[in-house]
């Protein structure tokens, strides 16, 4: 065989392999606009969350530094979309006072949510002996003695989104939902507050 015969050879593979790349790649460019497309028409809204109640068992923030707290909170969450489900994958909630963790983390059982369906969660959240900053101890013992106190219940978790056939990947959920929550004898708190969400 002659350098020009080998020559030749070689164009045509590089060629053959060229073709091949270039096939799979505008596959794959077909696939993703069809996503998109697809994904833009039905245009799957974030979940709606509304806090129903939040009852407060035990809330004691006598001992400086220190918070023990523990509440029963209800939490209801709306997939708005008509076409796309909603997987939550992870959930876990928790209460916070100004900015600060005052519970660990509490987690809710992953579940799937169809077309406009609404879910409802009662969990319990308690902290045991939580250091707290010596300023917010201060403003928490205030609030304690005038019978309420203002913390924001949050949600952090992954959800992933079905349109037919498709899931798409994971998204970050933040849910935050404010609440002014009665002591004592008044320690049941029926209302409804909108929550923030993003995704």
């Amino acid at each position: 065989m002659s350098a020009k015969d080998c020559s030749h050879n070689s164009k045509s593979r590089r060629k053959l392999f060229r073709r091949i790349i270039a096939g799979i790649l505008i596959f794959l460019l077909i696939v993703l606009i069809t996503i998109l497309i697809i994904w833009a028409i039905l245009r799957p809204s974030k979940p709606r969350f509304i806090l129903q109640n939040a009852t407060a068992y035990g809330f004691n923030a006598s001992v400086p530094n220190i918070l023990t707290s523990s509440f029963q909170v209800t939490v209801s969450s709306r997939n708005p979309n008509d076409r796309t489900g909603i997987y939550y994958d992870r959930l876990n909630i928790y209460a916070t006072y100004r900015d600060q963790q005052i519970t660990p983390r509490t987690s809710i059982p992953p579940t799937y949510q169809g077309h406009k369906e609404v879910d409802v969660w009662s969990p319990f959240i308690n902290g045991n002996m939580v250091p707290i900053s010596p300023d917010f101890s201060v403003a928490l013992g205030s609030e304690q003695a005038a019978g309420s106190v203002f913390l924001t219940i949050k949600i952090d978790g992954r959800v992933r989104w079905k349109v037919g056939a498709f899931v798409s990947g994971r998204y970050h959920l933040y849910v935050r939902c404010p609440a002014y929550i009665a002591l004592g004898s008044k320690s049941s708190n029926q209302f409804v507050t909108r929550c923030s969400v993003s995704v």
